[in-house]
């Protein structure tokens, strides 16, 4: 064996091996696990309930390589530096590769990067750790917990609903919350209200309005037309004088730096980014990013935590930039102190950027328009939230008419404060920003009388609760105690992808499939689809965390209800399988009426007579519950084996061709796009598919032997310019079509909308 180097260092990611590379030079050797080496086994349960839940770990596939050449550069390290991110899926990672790496190295160490740059890694190099098994039981009980919950659950559902389907131990507890506002929604009762606008001049411009707001000293409350008509009545000819008039200065404070819960919230508010895309670009944010000059460094600190805490370091640089780049007015003379919410690991600090003095236009050249718009925001809420507070003059102006008061009200902005550089978003729920709290109103003296340009009556009604979007959401989950920061993202691209919620208007609804999974759980397992239950069990991970709890007490506890009610749900709950719903769809080939069932693939239509008759629909629903059926595409394309008319179907993997007399025929064959494929000596032509999340793509129909694909959508067009003998549809960032080619180095492309080029 040759001599050992000095040390070795194990991240997760090759973006951040690289450049933590770059800051400790050639005496380290610095690999990747690239996430997880080892976890539960996917096709077995892989707990032993009997022996305490122990786990049986397994190399993930694929990742046996990796450990391989891990083990082997272990062997040529004195010292070996395990510093996967600092949370407990991180210190789960670092502890499975200390097991897989203990007959190669004594001298393992665990270090933790809240920041990816020089002076960061230098100082948790020097002042290295050991791994905290609080931390990794945590995570391992959690993991535990959830397995339990999908592999004992999922059957269960396979059983009375349809194959495939599975459940999630918190991501049930957010689709509950989906369906419970859903028929809160349905039960909702509008009711009537009014309101009564006065339109004014006074001698001064401009015009203003004011609003009715008491009657003879006591709040006025108006709920029909008719008593809206009668204070009409009452007001005219009546004078509209200054009765008041009261202007209060308030300051309004700057919010925290960001934690995962409110840079994700906001993202989706200012950006319309995902819960998921924010995480994934805060990652490479933090991984490390090539700047120019300064090479790869690390941009962000670390983008899961929940506290609001701020190093002193980075507070003092952030005061100089504020006091050099706005001056002393902006600077606050006492420190502004934010509080992290309850149970936060205040080991963590927010997000913020790992120097300010990196303004966002400064290197935007090196970012990709993502990466830049959330480092913009996360670097402007940072120093806004060091700033001194605005400073808003609120006027308020009560009107006199007979025995009724109008109130007119207007906001003006003294002072900016944190304001010049960010103000948070606001949810759509949540009505105006500050700077539209008021109208500009002329200077209006005590006693002045106003001239009466009309007075308005307007009709109003009560909303029902709104439906959550990506923001409220994850709000919602972070106030009730569901999941931790590094779970919102997972819990919300999950329950879609499951298909028990979609998003329509960037709001979740439920669908008929998750109401009907939601209703059936709660009934038979209201503990573990309890809202407070669940938070009940992550604040027992958290103990756990701390060294309060033991992991296999949480889990037996957890565990005798869980069996008991999954016992008494085999037994006693509903069978969707197996129930028919009648309709008044007459069936086209005997005359009977339909029935609604559940296949593989959702609801559907069939006849009653079946198995006489095997005549099956699709059919859509309206919200009024009229349901019609989809009547299928036919094509001029015979059937190969009985000659019949093709119709066009819609299965699991996308749209295919299917002979019109299914049962009695079966042929199927996928749809030709018309493009004949491009590998050379292939006869085959392009076909659409999809894969397994339902994204579509286009491959040759001759796979597997070629197995050409594309994302993108084929069109039977030669290239102006290379002569390909096809160009394919490409979606541009402002939502335009544009077609263009994709053979290397030709580069030909044009809005969808031109004329080709001849």
């Amino acid at each position: 064996m040759g001599t050992k180097t000095k040390a070795l260092v194990i991240v997760e990611s090759p973006a951040k091996a690289r450049t933590i590379n770059k800051f400790l030079g050639r005496e380290f050797m610095v690999k990747a696990s690239i996430g997880h080496v080892k976890d539960l086994p996917e096709k077995e349960l892989g707990v032993d309930i009997t022996r305490d839940f122990l786990p049986k770990y397994v190399t993930i596939r694929g990742k046996g390589k990796i450990l391989s050449e891990i083990k082997k550069s272990a062997r040529m390290a004195e010292n070996i530096y395990l510093g996967p991110d600092p949370d407990r899926e991180g210190e789960a990672i670092a502890w499975h590769i200390a097991e897989e790496l203990n007959g190669s190295n004594e001298n393992i160490y665990r270090v933790l990067f809240n920041e990816i740059t020089k002076k960061a890694v230098l100082d948790a190099i020097a002042n290295p750790g050991k791994i905290d098994h609080n931390k990794v039981e945590a995570q391992q009980a959690r993991r535990i917990m959830d397995r339990l919950v999908g592999y004992k659950i999922s059957p269960l559902l396979w059983k009375k609903v349809k194959r495939g389907l599975s459940a999630g131990r918190v991501q049930s507890v957010a689709v509950r919350l989906i369906v419970d506002r859903e028929k809160e929604i349905s039960s909702f009762i509008p009711e009537e209200y009014w309101s009564i606008t006065a339109h004014l001049q006074g001698k001064t411009p401009p015009d203003f309005s004011a609003r009715l707001i008491r009657h003879k000293g006591k709040k006025i409350e108006i709920k029909r037309a008719a008593e809206s008509e009668q204070i009409l009545r009452d007001l005219k000819g009546k004078p509209f004088i200054v009765d008041s008039v009261e202007t209060k200065e308030k300051k309004r404070y700057p919010v925290p730096p960001f934690t995962t819960s409110t840079l994700q919230q906001e993202s989706a508010r200012k950006l319309r980014f995902t819960a998921k895309k924010t995480m994934l670009i805060s990652q490479q944010l933090y991984e490390g990013l090539d700047i120019g000059s300064e090479g790869s460094v690390g941009l962000i600190t670390y983008m899961r935590t929940d506290s609001v805490r701020i190093s002193d370091e980075a507070r003092s640089e952030a005061r100089g930039y504020i006091v050099e780049r706005f001056g002393k007015d902006y600077l606050p003379v006492k420190l502004p102190i934010y509080t992290s919410r309850r149970g936060a690991q205040e080991a963590h600090e927010a997000i913020r950027p790992t120097s300010v003095l990196r303004e966002p236009d400064s290197i935007r050249r090196y970012l990709t328009r993502d990466q830049y718009e959330i480092y913009r925001i996360i670097w402007m809420r940072f120093i806004a939230s060091q700033m001194n507070p605005a400073l808003i003059d609120q006027t308020s102006v009560d009107i006199k008419a007979g025995d009724y008061i109008f109130r007119a009200t207007g906001t003006t902005v003294k002072f900016h404060g944190f304001m010049t550089v960010y103000t948070e978003g606001m949810d759509e729920d949540k009505g105006k920003g500050i700077e539209d709290e008021g109208e500009v109103l002329p200077p209006l003296p005590v006693g002045e009388p106003l001239k009466v340009l009309g007075i308005e009556p307007r009709q109003h009604f009560t909303q029902p609760p709104p439906r959550y979007t990506e923001a409220s959401l994850v709000k919602t989950l972070e106030e009730k105690g569901i999941g931790r920061p590094s779970t919102y993202a997972t819990i919300l691209s999950t329950i879609q992808e499951r298909e028990y919620v979609k998003k329509i208007e960037n709001r979740f609804h439920p669908t008929e499939l998750g109401v009907i999974v939601n209703d059936l759980l709660v009934a038979n397992f209201p503990d573990l689809l309890d809202v407070t239950f669940t938070a009940k069990m992550e604040e027992e991970l958290d103990k756990i965390e701390e060294g309060n709890l033991r992991w296999v007490e949480v889990l037996k506890d957890f565990y005798s209800p869980f069996s008991k009610s999954l016992e008494s749900a085999f037994k006693n709950m509903k069978s969707i399988k197996s129930e028919e719903i009648p309709t008044d769809i007459l069936c086209d080939k005997c005359g009977r009426k339909m029935v609604i069932k559940w296949g593989r693939h959702g609801q559907f239509l069939a006849c009653s007579g079946y198995p006489e008759c095997k005549n099956a629909k699709r059919f859509t629903k309206e919200e009024s519950g009229i349901l019609s059926v989809i009547e299928e595409e036919k094509t001029e394309e015979l059937c190969e084996k009985c000659g019949e008319p093709m119709v066009i179907k819609k299965g699991r993997f996308g749209k295919f061709l299917a002979c019109s007399q299914y049962p009695l025929c079966k042929y199927t064959k996928p749809i030709n796009t018309g493009v004949r494929c491009p590998e050379a000596e292939c006869k085959g032509f392009l076909i659409e598919r999809s894969t397994k999340r339902r994204k579509k793509f286009y491959s040759c129909s001759n796979y597997p032997e070629c197995k050409f694909a594309i994302w993108d959508k084929p069109v039977t067009e030669e290239c102006p310019q290379c002569g390909m003998h096809f160009l394919v549809e490409k979606w541009k960032s402002d939502g335009s079509l544009q077609l263009k080619c994709i053979k290397k180095n030709c580069g030909y492309k044009r809005d969808y909308s031109d004329n080709p080029v001849t």
